[in-house]
């Protein structure tokens, strides 16, 4: 007899961030061992893009202007390191050419090329649906 158990969601706001050369941004924990988007949960009093400028400051050191933020969509995908959770992500598209330095709880940063995740342990969230739609997003239009 199988039961159903309702899925426990963790609501983030989370980044793709775009470097000037069109590389993007990936984090990892510390403790942890994938890498994904910057970003984080998003606060019961927040709006997405508040929740994102204010990851984005305490996990990189990034200040960035909420009006900048190119809303995406909603993504939603097993979690990294939360098993039995979903992860339901707010996505934003923002440019940047700051430096990045790993601030709280990040360990460790990486700029990628979208076409080659260079071997890397990625979140299902990233491997499995925004890398893929961010490089859809590069291919010319027929």
């Amino acid at each position: 007899m199988s039961v159903s158990v309702a899925t426990k969601i963790i609501r983030i706001a989370a980044a793709l961030l775009i470097g000037p050369d069109g590389r993007t941004l990936l984090v990892r924990k510390r403790g942890t061992q994938a890498f994904m988007q910057p970003g984080g949960k998003i606060e019961p009093h927040e709006q997405p893009a508040q929740a994102l400028v204010r990851e984005l400051e305490e996990e990189l050191g990034v200040r960035v202007d909420p009006g900048a933020a190119r809303y995406l969509g909603q993504f939603s995908a097993p979690a990294a390191n939360e098993p039995g959770f979903e992860v339901q992500a707010e996505l934003f598209q923002l440019q940047i050419a700051e430096t990045v330095e790993p601030a709280a709880e990040i360990e460790e940063v990486v700029w990628i090329d979208p076409a080659s995740t260079a071997g890397l342990c990625l979140a299902p969230l990233t491997r499995d649906l925004i890398l893929p739609f961010y490089r859809a997003s590069l291919e010319p239009t027929a």
